[in-house]
């Protein structure tokens, strides 16, 4: 996100003709000039407050319009002195001098263009602070905003408790920082209450940040307008001035003015709303209760003529919201049954009532994130809230009850209760991540949803968090200080291996007193800021008060998995006993720069069974130990992290891994199906990092021609996506092709029949996913029965158009093969179906099977229309990218595509958005030549003057990932070919 001041030249246009008329019209309606009773002491500030209604808005004085942003008044300038790197306003962090009580915010966003073919809104509002320390200059955040000059000043001062109010001697927006700085020509008393006034004009962007606008066209072709917020990390500033800081916490009453045909809803329910004319029209004032004491990036406002469905939870209104025609059609429904339940099982689970009368949740069409939970008033992409029988699969259905589960975990964790600073982000959205799968399984008990953690967080982070440029899930304070840096936090980092080290934390802990201490620090620090260490102490309460038996404290414990980076690989010899842990890394020979004062050991939980018993946790505090009962005889086998509750992989002596390989291949169902999968990505990843070899991983690959639960299956295809990325350019992906069918046939027959030939849906969540494991991985390793079927399937569809004749769960593995075998007319026929597409998550569907085409002019032209939100909305430009880039034949055109356009893209999509490292790390992750690494360094050096953004740790992670691609594919592609050609040599 472009940080400063600037405002284009039409929009600074715009706020010299606004003018007083119809901002003090707003002025008369905000509470805070109602109150107002103190005149500015300043003589050279004009009088602007009324207690009576706003003079009409005829005559429009230009003594008091707001400057041009481009040739402002020297009033408004910054000081010569701005340049000094020690003052408070070249900062990046608030002094602690103020502290704000509560907040009054006006706001009238202009849902139709100006002359200028602008959107904006006009706003006024009124921060009450009390001074903590005397001082004589106020920094609060403005961010693009314009303001209606007070006298010569951006702002006016007031005392709130009757004191005098020193005069203001200059204020000017200082752009880098994005502070509104006001010097005084006197002290603000410590102990005192003083409110600032503020009269602005903002954009009303489509930069999904701030207060933005969000399009959508409605079933009669009309184009509808938006207002809506997204205020995380640091864009509330962008809104209205304010103490933009999450320990800043203060009340908020907010009134909206919007069109009498358009609904507005915020955090709280409304208070009141009434009709005003304002310039001879007529708008409805909507003035809203106002909040508890809040942080800022949890506020959030709506203007819109969405509709909703509702039903009340107890006391709690709960409401779902989207396009009128999607909530007519019922796809807020799933979202309305579970929205319920789940927020009855967080009051259990905290042991706390939910804090609010009203939880309205609302499916925007234009949104950066996947949802944010801002208080009472959670925002969603649509594909993460709405969901339709007919067209929305079994994964778009985890994907809503998951999502909602997170973001209403944390209306207490995160929102009564705040961490301090973002440098502790990962225990915010860590936990979060973790608890959405408890939440989930409160609304889906049959889905059996927790153990998806182990696959969606614990292994996916693990191949980031096994290179040396992963970072610690904490922060120390002083190194997250620019927006830039706090929007790089909101990495898989502190939201998988948060959940993954969580997780593991309630495992030992037992769920139930992880809960004692959980409820305890939420009662303690409700409405205010912790820190991580916070919560330790009052689990560590937790522990002695239940007489839990620990090696350590928790803090010890804890310490070594949050301050460091990445994680052990724990190695047991069961002919000896002998135990180890060591620091794993994917590249054996990379040299970990940054220093731990745990000197890279960690105190392990590992819990362990054999053939014949379970045993007791046992805790590995050293690096080396001996534990007898690890050893085992001849015939029988050790297995060690049961249903991979520690967040670490295992490593045996060759004889334990021949045995757990036999145990597969005589009878898999004896080893638990979570380690099924765990035998299986441990080893491939051991071989990456050389302490196994290639061909013992693939080995592990074998006992799956009879497996059919998903978790095993989901494991190797993981793994072996690896092999086809180093090698679907090479002769080993020929053979490896053949090995694949073999593999997946019986799994292919197996679903074929127990649904019917593909009628029936299977009944788990799980069956289901595996079903679609099946389908997809015959169909793009080129199994003739499946790509029939698609093509069936495509000449049907073709045949009567409305009438879609493949399930929902099968659609994005069968369109994907429609696109990669149908040529021209193929993809033509899904972009008419993306384009006609009224549903989010079938739009998602077949805009993604779109990048299948093996056609580099088809996959091009698609590049370019991601440059056009007429065709790909901006949200999902990024993620479409990233499909083409999945694709052999299209990951070239989009590395060349983005190396052509970074600076336009960067600009357009700003460097703060999340998807920024996803698109950097998808469009590299076939590199494995030194030819692709020169490139790749030289795509840095070129573009150093504009940056990388969130994506700056993603791109030193990407020339990390291509030099271990390298050597890995140097030493072991022979080896691979030769293990392929035995496996198939008699097909």
């Amino acid at each position: 996100m472009a940080a400063g001041f600037f405002i284009s030249k039409s929009v600074g246009v715009v706020a010299i003709v606004l003018g007083l008329g119809a901002v003090a019209t707003i002025i008369a309606l905000s509470v805070v000039y109602a109150q107002e009773k103190n005149k500015p002491t300043d003589p050279g500030i004009a009088d602007t407050t009324t207690t009576t209604a706003a003079p009409p808005p005829t005559a429009i004085p230009s003594t008091t319009a707001a400057p041009n942003t481009t040739a402002a008044p020297s009033t408004t300038a910054a000081p010569n002195t701005t340049a000094a790197p020690n003052n408070p306003w070249n900062r990046w962090r608030l002094p602690t001098t103020l502290r704000p009580e509560s907040y009054e915010v006006t706001l009238q966003p202009f849902l139709t263009p100006d002359v200028n073919n602008m959107y904006i809104f006009k706003g006024n509002s009124s921060v009450v602070f009390v001074c903590m320390e005397a001082t004589d200059l106020i920094l609060i955040h403005s961010k693009k905003l314009n303001y209606t000059l007070q006298g010569s000043f951006h702002t006016s001062l007031h005392a709130v408790d009757g004191s005098s109010v020193p005069h203001i001697n200059n204020t000017w927006l200082e752009t880098t920082t994005q502070y509104l700085v006001v010097q005084l020509n006197g002290l603000l008393q410590q102990g005192k209450r003083y409110r600032l006034v503020s009269i602005f004009t903002g954009e009303l962007a489509d930069d999904l940040a701030g207060f933005y606008r969000s399009e959508y066209v409605d079933e009669l072709g009309n184009k509808k307008v938006v207002a809506t917020t997204q205020m995380q990390a640091a864009d509330a500033r962008k809104a209205f001035p304010c103490f933009d800081e999450p320990a800043m916490k203060a009340t908020f009453t907010v009134t909206l003015i919007h069109p009498s045909d358009h609904k507005a809803i915020s955090n709280m329910p409304a208070r009141s709303t009434w009709q005003q004319q304002i310039d001879g029209k007529s708008w409805n004032v909507t003035e809203f209760q106002t909040t508890p004491k809040m942080s800022t990036y949890l506020l959030a406002f709506i203007v819109s003529q969405f509709s909703y469905v509702q039903n009340n939870s107890g006391n709690v209104l709960i409401r779902i919201w989207g396009r009128p025609k999607a909530i007519a059609e019922g796809q807020g429904s799933y979202a309305l049954e579970v929205t319920g339940p789940i927020l009855n099982f967080f009051e259990r689970h905290y042991n706390t009532a939910y804090p609010l009368p009203k939880s309205d949740q609302v499916g925007l069409p234009d949104f950066n994130a996947g949802a944010m939970e801002n208080w009472g008033l959670v925002t969603y992409r649509e594909n993460s809230l709405l969901f339709d029988n007919a067209y929305s699969s079994i994964g778009n259905k985890e994907r809503v009850v998951t999502v909602i589960a997170h973001e209403l975990a944390h209306q207490w964790f995160g929102n009564l209760v705040t961490l301090r600073w973002w440098n502790d982000l990962w225990l915010n959205e860590g936990f979060a991540s973790y608890v959405e799968y408890l939440g989930a399984d409160s609304a889906e008990p049959a889905w059996n949803i927790k153990d998806l953690m182990v696959l969606n967080e614990v292994y996916k982070v693990m191949a980031t968090d096994a290179l040396t440029t992963s970072h610690p899930l904490s922060f120390h304070e002083d190194e997250i200080n620019t927006p830039a840096q706090i929007s790089e936090v909101f990495d898989s980092i502190s939201y998988s291996k948060g959940a993954s080290v969580l997780r593991m934390l309630s495992d030992f802990l037992t769920e139930d007193v992880f809960k004692k201490g959980l409820q305890s620090y939420l009662h303690t620090f409700a409405y205010g800021n912790t820190t991580y260490l916070d919560l330790w102490t009052h689990l560590q309460k937790a522990v002695m008060e239940n007489n839990v038996s620990l090696p350590h404290s928790i803090s010890n414990i804890m310490d070594r998995w949050t301050l460091q980076m990445g994680f052990p690989v724990v190695t047991v010899n069961t002919r000896t006993g002998f135990i180890k842990q060591n620091h794993f890394l994917l590249d054996p020979t990379s040299v970990v720069e940054r220093p731990s004062v745990f000197k890279y050991t960690w105190i392990v939980p590992i819990t362990w069974k054999t053939r014949e018993t379970t045993g007791d946790r046992y805790w590995l505090t050293k690096r080396s130990a001996i534990k007898k009962e690890f050893k085992v005889s001849n015939s029988s086998w050790l297995l060690l992290n049961l249903n991979v509750s520690g967040y670490f992989r295992v490593n045996y002596n060759p004889e334990n891994w021949d045995q757990l390989l036999r145990q597969l291949s005589t009878n898999h169902q004896a080893i638990p199906v979570i380690n099924r999968a765990q035998i299986i990505d441990d080893a491939f990843n051991l071989a990456r990092a050389k302490y196994v070899s290639v061909t013992l991983a693939l080995n592990t690959t074998r006992f799956l021609s009879r497996e059919t639960a998903y978790m095993p299956w989901e494991a190797a295809l993981n793994n072996l996506h690896y092999f086809q990325l180093m090698f679907d350019r090479s002769e080993v992906f020929g053979v490896m092709t053949k090995y694949m069918q073999k593999q997946v046939m019986p799994l292919f027959n197996h679903y074929k029949n127990i649904t019917n030939d593909w009628m029936k849906i299977p009944s788990g969540l799980m069956d289901q996913y595996n079903e679609i494991n099946a389908i997809s991985t015959a169909c793009s390793y080129g199994i003739t029965e499946c790509q029939n079927l698609s093509t069936e399937y495509f000449r049907k569809w073709q045949q009567n158009v409305t009438n879609n004749p493949i399930p929902p769960n099968l659609r994005s593995s069968i369109y994907c093969s429609m696109v990669a075998t149908g040529g021209e007319e193929a993809w033509n026929f899904i972009w008419e179906r993306f384009k006609e597409a009224t549903v989010v998550s079938e739009a998602d569907k077949l805009r993604t099977a779109l990048s299948c085409s093996t056609q580099p002019w088809i996959l091009s032209r698609y590049l370019q229309y991601t440059l056009d939100p007429n065709k790909i909305r901006k949200q999902d430009a990024t993620a479409t990218i990233n499909s083409i880039a999945s694709n052999v034949v299209g990951q070239p055109l989009a590395w060349d595509f983005i190396r052509g356009n970074w600076r336009m893209i960067f600009s357009q999509y700003g460097g703060g958005s999340f998807s920024f490292s996803r698109l950097i790390l998808s469009v590299t992750q076939r590199f494995s030549t030194e030819f692709e690494l020169q490139q790749l360094e030289q795509f840095k050096a070129d573009n150093q003057d504009i940056g990388f953004g969130s994506g700056t740790r993603a791109l030193e992670q990407a020339l990390e990932r291509t030099r271990a691609n390298i050597k890995w594919v140097k030493e072991n592609q022979e080896t691979v070919l030769a293990w392929f050609q035995g496996e198939t040599a008699s097909i």
